[in-house]
């Protein structure tokens, strides 16, 4: 197992960067030209690739599987994930009046046989319910994981966005380990520093993935107050360590959290990729992971 790659599990490991495919629609790549991506993240250890059936309007998953088809081999070596549970008002669903989020049995079995047939492949590796719901029955929900676990068709379960509670109240239900709570962290967004999520994965072991890790590219182009401060801090510890670009920084900020946060890439160009990779030989010093945080803040620890 790469030095990269983290074991969520006796027997199943992600890579430590993950892949994020939600804006993979937008990228407008031919069949080869994304296989030949996804060789060259694969060829650089980023192994883990994370969709949802919603991403791209429903359609990014069946672009990923039509270009996997190209190259099957390639999905032996690979960790996907996806996620359901969110019911959008789509063209191709056109008596729904609103979105919605769906967890009752039939609509997660009917999800997941979607992505699979879409994705060109029998088995997801990890499975995460989308967003917590005010109408959420566990019962329901482990019910269908189990039917899903017991034909094949998902090996393992996570959540995205829950609270520590939602999380501890679903895995009363599962047998397993649910593996992950993929959640926003970034240093433009701190929530969870505070609302308790990240010291709850530090007490049950659970590593977190991080999407928007980047804070949707405001770090870079700030236009408040608080992003400005984030730049500023940010560019001149790049300017002390000597990094190649603000982009290591921030990943290197995330990686050193003993959490063992497992940034989200959403990029289609390799060198972004690469940055968040080139984060993990990165050391930023206790100060300087503390310059960034309170430049989020605005104020000094108390």
């Amino acid at each position: 197992m790469s030095l990269n790659n983290l074991k969520l599990t006796t027997d199943f490991s992600v890579s430590r960067i993950i892949h994020g495919l939600m804006r993979l629609k937008d990228w407008d790549l031919s069949k080869k030209k994304l296989i030949a991506f996804l060789e060259k993240l694969m060829e650089i250890g980023v192994t883990s690739f994370d969709h949802a059936d919603i991403y791209g309007d429903y359609s990014c998953e069946k672009i990923f599987g039509d270009a996997l088809r190209l190259q099957p081999s390639l999905r032996k070596n690979m960790q996907i994930i996806t996620k359901c549970g969110i019911k959008l008002c789509s063209d191709k669903y056109p008596r729904r009046k609103l979105k919605i989020y769906d967890y009752s049995y039939e609509h997660i079995l009917k999800s997941v046989e979607r992505s699979l047939k879409n994705l060109g492949i029998d088995t997801i590796d990890l499975l995460l319910l989308h967003r917590p719901a005010p109408f959420f029955n566990p019962e329901e929900v482990t019910r269908a994981f189990d039917n899903l676990y017991q034909a094949g068709k998902a090996r393992y379960f996570g959540v995205s966005n829950f609270t520590p509670g939602q999380f501890e109240s679903l895995q009363k239900y599962w047998h397993q380990d649910l593996l992950t709570n993929q959640i926003e962290i970034s240093p433009g967004y701190l929530e969870h520093f505070k609302n308790g999520n990240l010291d709850f994965c530090l007490k049950k072991r659970i590593k977190p993935m991080s999407w928007s890790p980047l804070s949707g590219g405001e770090l870079f182009h700030p236009t408040t107050a608080k992003g400005m401060r984030i730049l500023k801090v940010i560019e001149n510890i790049t300017q002390e360590i000597g990094a190649k670009n603000i982009d290591q920084v921030i990943y290197a900020w995330l990686l050193k959290h003993p959490s063992q946060i497992m940034p989200i890439v959403g990029s289609g160009k390799i060198e972004r990729v690469q940055a968040a990779l080139d984060g993990l030989d990165l050391e930023l010093s206790m100060e300087q992971w503390y310059e960034i945080y309170n430049a989020s803040t605005g104020v000094e620890l108390p």
